[in-house]
């Protein structure tokens, strides 16, 4: 007992140390990011404190297996350093039993964030979108950076030279209108203001003392020019993410929903799913006696869908009126199938990632012992490449299943199969051998009069 708390010991600093360092990192990062998006746009400083305090959530997800990796190489490099893991060994306390108390930490940890990820991490993804679309509700200037183009608003792009903090007035405006592509229409204007409809459903753009310049793209000799004093151009509002807020107003994600609700949700997909095969069936049925041009039992389902058909009069109609509904419910069942794939992703990957924290000690224990260092510079430089390794699959694999090129178990469970594997292999080598990492083939990459030039100063 004495020896595992002496290991815990050497764990629990650089777990701490480690996982504050990590969030300080991506705390930087989300700053970086959207700080130039929410600063200077009129909001109070609780709120984006607010903003950042909701995104604290993914970030714990992400730090905690980094910090868990880091930690351990850490503990493992530093008692490989100063030879208590000889010393251990020749007591007669193989690397396994070294390695138990980590892993005991590493159980805890991860079902402390199999509990994180289900209730805390959709509660706050789902509170840091309903403040986000708040946000952009009261400020619709929000996603308009100064000098450059937006595409937010559909068929239009955007560059505006200046934003105001309290209001929602522009200056400088240049608008390129896509949604004719007949016609190349460039729009300018001295000022604008920007606002959305009273049912918050479209966006408003009115533009004063401007010009529009329209010509033909077919001939490219149809032009003409058009001064304003006042123009407005509306669109719908989804460019900017907005939906009127209020209670249950926001559908929730997949990444705002516990294991359990979107099980529940797979299982109302599943019937949507067979009810839509259901009429597939049905109207197939239908279109094909149609086409035969036979006559239909009037007891059948067939024959509700005929019903309707008769107020068309020629057969190319009736026909064209059932392929209608054939697209519409083919439609609706890959969507319910692609809904159904991301819950199942999502579920596996709330449990992938705390089983990571696993995979990592049976990676940075064998690591550690073999670099023989235990700083953090070594621990992280280490740690990366099994990161980029991690993450990499991670994503890859949540594409590929979300596409269903692979099941969703694979697509989030690969990263953890191909790295445990590593791990495990590791660490029998290292419990039955001494290896050491060599760094010898860093002296590749320095000139031969350095190393001359060292030895001689070293002898001397």
């Amino acid at each position: 007992m004495i020896i595992y708390r002496h290991i815990l010991k050497a764990h629990i600093a650089p777990l701490f140390g480690s996982f504050f360092v990590l969030m300080f990192l991506f705390v930087l990062q989300f700053i970086m990011k959207f700080m130039d998006q929410l600063i200077g746009k009129g909001l109070t400083g609780a709120v984006i404190i607010e903003l950042m305090i909701m995104n604290l959530a993914w970030m714990v997800v992400l730090a905690v297996p980094m910090a868990v990796l880091i930690a351990t190489l850490m503990a493992f490099g530093g008692l490989s350093a100063s030879s208590e893991i000889t010393a251990m060994k020749a007591s007669g306390v193989s690397l396994y039993k070294m390695v138990l108390p980590v892993l005991l930490c590493a159980g805890a940890l991860a079902y402390f964030m199999v509990v994180f990820n289900n209730r805390i991490l959709p509660e706050a993804n789902h509170r840091s979108k309903t403040l986000m679309m708040d946000i952009r509700r009261k400020k619709p200037t929000l996603t308009l950076v100064p000098g450059l183009f937006s595409q937010d608003m559909p068929g239009f792009s955007i560059l505006v030279r200046k934003t105001f903090e309290t209001s929602n007035e522009l200056e400088g405006v240049i608008i390129y209108n896509h949604t004719n592509p007949q016609k190349n229409t460039v729009i300018t204007a001295k000022r604008g203001i920007i606002s959305f409809t009273g049912d918050y459903k479209r966006l408003v753009m009115d533009l004063f003392d401007g010009e529009i310049h329209e010509i033909d793209n077919a001939t490219l000799q149809k032009y003409r020019a058009i001064k304003f004093e006042r123009q407005r151009l509306t669109t719908a509002a989804e460019g900017f993410d907005f939906e009127r807020s209020g209670n249950n107003a926001f559908s929730r994600g997949d990444r705002e929903m516990s294991v359990g609700e979107m099980r529940y949700t797979i299982d109302s997909l599943a019937l949507s799913i067979n009810e839509s095969k259901r009429r597939i069936g049905i109207y197939t049925a239908s279109f094909v006696d149609k086409l035969l041009d036979r006559s239909v039992n009037a007891d059948s389902p067939a024959a509700v869908v005929w019903k309707p058909i008769e107020q068309y009069t020629t057969i190319a109609s009736q026909l064209m009126y059932m392929r209608t509904l054939l697209d519409a419910e083919c439609a609706n069942k890959e969507y319910c199938e692609k809904l159904t794939r991301e819950n199942q992703t999502e579920i596996q990957k709330k449990y992938s990632i705390p089983i990571a924290c696993f995979i990592f000690v049976l990676v940075g224990a064998p690591l550690g012992v073999m670099a023989r260092r235990g700083g953090f510079g070594v621990a992280a430089s280490l740690s990366l490449g099994f990161f980029l390794l991690y993450w990499a699959s991670l994503i890859g694999g949540e594409k590929l299943a979300d596409r269903q090129f692979i099941p969703p178990w694979i697509g989030m469970w690969i990263a953890n199969i191909a790295i445990g594997s590593l791990g495990a292999v590791l660490t029998y080598r290292i419990a039955k051998e001494n290896v050491e990492i060599s760094f010898d083939w860093l002296l590749w990459f320095v000139p031969e009069r350095l190393i001359t030039a060292l030895k001689s100063k070293k002898q001397g």
